[in-house]
């Protein structure tokens, strides 16, 4: 089968780990077709243009997209994210963030090995909110945190599903319920009920407060944790510090339902300060590029991908000499 990829290479370092990401992937013998979108602040810069209408249609007609990085320092905050980023997200339905943290003994002391889940398209991320008296001493701001039943249940059912698949078969739910009682009620009340269908699986909660303690202090106690956007994406952060580095951290934004495309792209951001240096890791884009595969059923090919970047602790030099030396190991 030939695979329809777009490729979003972005702004910054985005292009360069990408390129590596796709040697990988063509190492593995996977066939596709690029797509490429020219898509980013670089682009913005330049005409003014986001997303339009027709690369949207033209998105969801793929199997998958890579992205690599979106963003520079010109561009006011929120433009790509919002109009870009979160568009995606939100027009193709990609509810699951998947972030994976897998670290050995070299890094941690008895190693990590944490997959977390992160609801992706509500939270306070959803755009709910406003200004009064904007500009004026008496200017009010409010940002509302959107948290509905079906977008809850669904990332905590497959939060459950991913819980029963792995060896400990458990799932910890991260929070805030103390405080924010009516969010954090539906969440609780949710993975309460959900649970009661998984006997197989066992589960805890914390804060999110003390699940950035034991991030760093007893990061083991972990398997699978499932939370809300925004404490989602600070915990993953803190993930990617712990097990290596951000220029490790991979993620998968997942349609599960398969309705539309998901994408696939690194955390650790477009960088530009060492973009065109060789100095970015691409080990991120690579183990995206290896959960695309995943996704679309090449386990095999993303298995031989994961297990190159995993025995790859001495590979050092630039981009293209790790990239080079992880697709020979493929």
């Amino acid at each position: 089968m030939t695979y329809q990829i777009g490729i979003i290479g972005g702004d910054g370092i985005g292009p360069e780990v990408v390129a590596e990401a796709m040697k990988c992937v063509d190492a593995a013998g996977v066939t596709y077709r690029a797509v490429p979108f020219d898509l980013g602040g670089a682009r913005y810069l330049r005409d003014g243009v986001v997303l339009e209408r027709e690369h949207l249609a033209a998105i969801r007609g793929l199997d998958a997209v890579m992205l690599g990085a979106v963003g520079t320092p010109d561009v006011p905050p929120g433009v790509i994210e919002r109009g870009l980023l979160l568009a995606l997200r939100f027009e193709l339905d990609l509810y699951v963030n998947l972030r994976p943290f897998v670290a050995g003994p070299s890094v941690l002391n008895d190693g990590v090995d944490i997959v977390v889940v992160r609801e992706n398209t509500e939270g306070t991320y959803a755009g709910e909110g406003g200004f009064l008296r904007k500009g004026t001493p008496f200017e009010i701001a409010t940002q509302g945190s959107v948290n509905t039943r079906m977008g809850v249940e669904r990332a905590v059912r497959f939060a459950f599903d991913l819980a029963r698949s792995r060896e400990h078969k458990h799932l910890t739910l991260v929070h805030k319920t103390n405080v924010l009682t009516f969010a954090g009620d539906l969440w609780q009340r949710t993975f309460d009920e959900v649970a009661s269908e998984f006997p197989d699986v066992t589960t805890g909660y914390h804060h999110i407060d003390a699940a950035c303690i034991y991030f760093v202090q007893d990061p083991g106690r972990y398997d699978v944790i499932v939370t809300d956007n925004l404490f989602g994406d600070i915990l993953t952060d803190l993930g990617g510090a712990i097990s290596g580095g951000i220029g490790r951290a991979a993620s998968a934004n997942l349609n599960p339902a398969r309705t539309g495309p998901s994408l696939f792209e690194p955390v650790h951001g477009s960088a530009p300060d060492i973009a065109g240096t060789g100095k970015a890791d691409p080990r991120a884009a690579i183990v995206s590029a290896a959960m695309m595969l995943e996704f679309l059923g090449e386990a095999d090919a993303a298995a031989r991908v994961r297990a190159a970047v995993d025995k790859s602790d001495d590979v050092h030099g630039t981009t293209t000499e790790i990239g080079d030396a992880i697709s020979g190991r493929i």
